[in-house]
């Protein structure tokens, strides 16, 4: 969960207190932030010096310097990834079908960006490494993210490696069943609700030994500091006034993506040409008459 989050879920809770007051004006003023005070943000949020101290701590810093700096930071980093398109609100009730054709475009491909900037390759060669050497593979996750986990589930199974994902409900069920020798992938936007359902399942593992993939936004929350490896997703969303989760959608199934390109590549021939012998043998009705779509028989380059 980005700081920005964090505020905003600290607002939300704090209902009138002077929290909630301050909490908006940081997240109306933004990047703009050190531009105040601690006297002016005080003036403006009919509160004092010593409540901005309080919110600060509240949010795990030493006091409001602390945080404000850190959340310019946060804020600047954004507006590099991000352009005009607001991932919350990319379109508005004047857009064009034009507009919106090119505005989704655009809010795909910069959170596929971001998301990249994220990755290191090093957290992926181990996550890599852990489904090799695991005997089951789970993954949890609320709609939409366990539809998304269920392209992942049918690629990998192309590969001859079964990931289960449990129906509605299952979740603690299939998390006790997991043992040392297994794993679990965990998605979780905000990475927080650990009483509700994917979190409520790192009580299991951990009993059982299970190491957990965490993939959730940036920032502290409970999912990455119960995970065994973390991938971060593009958390530009806000958690609650959106559209649609479209940046973060696009973010998750790339990781995923990149989780089973990795995967394959391990041992690409061989998988390779088990998958094209599986694909002949299950799709033989396919056919196409126009040429780019036809099959030949080549092996593939590298």
């Amino acid at each position: 969960m980005t700081l920005a989050q964090r505020v905003e879920e600290l607002t939300i809770s704090s209902g009138g207190d002077s929290k909630r007051a301050i909490g908006e004006f940081v997240l109306q003023q933004k990047a703009r932030l050190c531009e105040f005070s601690t006297q002016q943000i005080a003036d403006e949020t009919y509160t004092s010096k010593s409540a901005l101290v309080r919110f600060a701590k509240a949010l795990g810093f030493s006091g409001w310097r602390d945080f404000a700096k850190n959340f310019v930071n946060e804020q600047h980093y954004q507006n590099m990834h991000y352009s005009d398109v607001d991932p919350n609100m990319p379109f508005h009730a004047d857009s064009s079908t034009k507009d919106i054709i090119s505005l989704m475009c655009s809010l795909q491909m910069e959170s596929l960006m971001d998301t990249a900037d994220l990755i290191k390759p090093w957290t992926i060669d181990k996550v890599v490494d852990l489904l090799e050497q695991s005997n089951r593979i789970a993954l949890f996750g609320m709609s939409p993210n366990n539809l998304l986990g269920e392209l992942f589930r049918r690629r990998m199974l192309t590969v001859g490696k079964l990931v289960e994902i449990p129906a509605l409900g299952d979740s603690g069920l299939l998390a006790a069943s997991l043992r040392e020798g297994d794993c679990a992938i965990i998605i979780s936007y905000s990475g927080n609700s650990q009483t509700c359902e994917p979190l409520n399942v790192l009580r299991f593992l951990e009993k059982n030994h299970v190491p957990a993939v965490g993939i959730t936004s940036c920032g502290t929350n409970y999912l990455r500091q119960h995970a065994a490896y973390t991938l971060s997703i593009s958390s530009q969303e806000k958690l609650f006034s959106k559209i649609s989760t479209f940046a973060t959608e696009t973010s998750i199934l790339y990781i995923l993506n990149v989780l089973f390109s990795a995967y394959f590549a391990r041992n690409f021939h061989i998988n390779f040409k088990e998958k094209v012998d599986m694909g002949r043998v299950l799709e033989y009705q396919r056919f196409s008459n126009i040429s780019e779509l036809k099959e030949e028989d080549l092996e593939p380059q590298g």
